[in-house]
């Protein structure tokens, strides 16, 4: 079973605060409960990386052509610049 993302205490200090203070309050010690459970989330959820896959995509459907016109007229230094460019966005993509 998982650990609760806030501990009981907490949740029934929370509504003890609620009752004391009165309905003036409610919104705002909702609101600060709500911070401390997507805070807690936050720290359980791992750091997930942008996808990149239509970047990568693009990126090869552009080298196509772009590759066929280096070869035509720079050769292949043409080609080995085409091909290092493309494999440069992409890292920079992923970072």
């Amino acid at each position: 079973m998982t650990e609760p993302l806030v501990p009981r205490d907490e949740a029934q200090a929370a509504l003890e605060a609620r009752r004391e203070l009165g309905a003036g309050y409610e919104e705002e010690l909702a609101e600060r409960f709500a911070q401390r459970i997507e805070a807690k989330l936050k720290e359980r959820s791992p750091a997930r990386r942008p996808d990149t896959t239509g970047i990568a995509i693009v990126s090869m459907v552009v080298a196509i052509p772009m590759l066929a016109v280096a070869g035509n007229f720079a050769g292949v230094g043409g080609v080995f610049l085409v091909c290092a460019a493309i494999v440069l966005i992409n890292y920079f993509a992923r970072r």
